[in-house]
């Protein structure tokens, strides 16, 4: 199926000219290569990144997070773009929504 459209699209090209290789032809390895960049590296960052900004929308008071660089905290206050988190008794962090990498507690598995 793929080598009949291959070969279409090299016949569109119509013969090369004084010897030059048809363009069409040097083109397609690159496509090929953008083609498989896309499915096995884009794609599956897009898919994450909307689960976590879905965890994020529905993130409350009293949930436990982990905050980007490995803070365990606890969220005691949600405003438009961040959170008030308990680390300790006595601290507490003001963190972008953005600096959200999960809940505690979640393994890889759960996340997939």
């Amino acid at each position: 199926m793929l080598h009949s459209y291959v070969h279409t699209l090299l016949a569109l090209g119509g013969p090369p000219q004084d010897g030059q290789p048809n363009p069409l032809a040097s083109m397609l390895p690159m496509v090929m290569i953008f083609a498989i960049f896309y499915v096995v590296l884009i794609m599956p960052m897009r898919k994450k990144q909307k689960k976590l900004e879905q965890l994020i929308g529905t993130l409350k008071s009293g949930d436990k997070v982990v905050v980007n660089p490995g803070i365990l905290g606890t969220i005691i206050g949600v405003d438009d773009e961040c959170f008030l988190v308990r680390v300790d008794d006595q601290t507490r962090l003001r963190v972008l929504k953005s600096a959200v990498a999960g809940l505690q507690g979640q393994t890889e598995l759960e996340k997939k």
